[in-house]
């Protein structure tokens, strides 16, 4: 089978790209033709307050892949469409309702030549504008399915598409794990990683933190609205001597090293769809503290390998803190942890995304193996 995967790949950075990436080798592994078709320019610099792209991949890079599209251009994106009217199939990776007219100017290249899937990695964003829901809606409206990573995105895609919308669970896309030897012992310091939004709950983490002495805070990731009400948060607090800040984005080969700092790496989101972050924190070793949002909970056993909380409460964390901190919890959850094993999700992940577009569709292991 020819397939045309229209998303990010390197040198754009982070989880969307990894996700693009990982996915054309996979394909590639089964014996299809794939081309990635990827952009020069995703983004008006404005909309994504942060570094788009890096030097260095994450992971190996995929050979087939163009890079010509550009937001500014929408003749290059009928261009594009046009080049993948031979394809038997066009994935159209969806990240941002931004992406959608270059989206609505391939499928009018296409000129519905082929069978075209959005592969939706938010449906809608977290954080919403007017425009989003009218973009995606007209973009899911133009399509033969829908492939959502959770059955409650599959939902809010039922509620904008009118083709069939399959379910498969967010395959791991993890970077190569570099070995770095941990000191040993009870830190007495947490992680927080990633892109710093306001969905993601640092600040309750902040006020959960300041509850629990004795206990630091490293956070690790580019801040999207700016470093200001953080550091007020923290002075206020008077966690000054306990938040270390490392506001940039972490290339991955300095991962290891961060998360080996800690004892624990923990998501305090209000809200969540798919998150591979998670899956890294055990990659690396670190039992996780996680809220009950998205498929987070899915990702973690609580009292096995980390401890689950409900999301949106100050109290509930410091709770979690408290009991991860309990003599010997570190490293009784340290010692159930084992990294996943991504073969099986990525099998039933290639199984929905090629499926015949019948609604429903595989939604990843029944059970998730780790490798020990």
């Amino acid at each position: 089978m020819r397939i045309g995967i229209v998303g990010p790949t390197h040198p754009y950075k982070g989880g969307g790209a990894q996700h693009t990436t990982e996915l054309a080798h996979r394909l590639t592994a089964l014996g299809h033709d794939v081309v990635i078709e990827s952009w020069r320019a995703q983004y008006p610099s404005f909309l994504y307050p942060g570094r788009q792209t890096i030097s260095e991949p994450e992971g190996e890079p995929f050979p087939n892949a163009r890079r010509d599209l550009d937001w500014r251009r929408p003749d290059g994106w009928v261009r594009c469409g046009r080049r993948l009217r031979g394809a038997d199939l066009v994935v159209l990776v969806l990240l941002s309702p931004v992406q959608v007219p270059a989206y609505l100017g391939i499928l009018y290249g296409l000129r519905r030549r082929t069978r075209v899937v959005a592969l939706c990695h938010n449906v809608l964003p977290h954080e919403r504008k007017p425009y989003d829901r009218p973009l995606v809606k007209a973009l899911l409206r133009r399509v033969d399915q829908v492939l959502a990573h959770s059955q409650e995105q599959a939902e809010v895609a039922r509620g904008l598409a009118a083709a069939p919308v399959n379910v498969a669970a967010l395959p791991p896309h993890l970077p190569a794990r570099a070995m770095v030897k941990s000191a040993g012992g009870v830190r007495n310091r947490l992680l927080f990683f990633g892109m710093v939004r306001p969905y993601k709950g640092l600040d309750l983490l902040l006020r959960a933190l300041a509850r629990v002495p004795g206990v630091s805070l490293t956070v690790a990731g580019e801040f999207w609205g700016g470093l200001d009400e953080t550091r007020a948060l923290i002075a206020e607090l008077d966690l000054g001597e306990r938040v270390e800040l490392r506001p940039a984005y972490v290339a991955s080969e300095d991962v290891p090293g961060l998360f080996a700092e800690a004892d624990a790496l923990v998501l305090p989101y209000r809200s969540a769809t798919a998150s591979q972050n998670a899956w890294l924190g055990h990659e690396h070793g670190l039992p996780v503290i996680a809220t009950r949002v998205g498929a987070l909970a899915d990702h973690v056993t609580d009292g096995v390998d980390g401890l689950l909380v409900e999301p949106g409460s100050v109290e509930a964390l410091t709770e979690a803190v408290d009991r991860f901190y309990a003599e010997g919890e570190p490293e009784r959850l340290r010692q159930g942890v084992k990294a996943v094993d991504p073969d099986p999700f990525w099998a039933a992940y290639a199984t929905a995304l090629l499926s015949s577009g019948e609604p429903g569709g595989p939604q990843g292991p029944s059970s998730v193996r780790r490798r020990g």
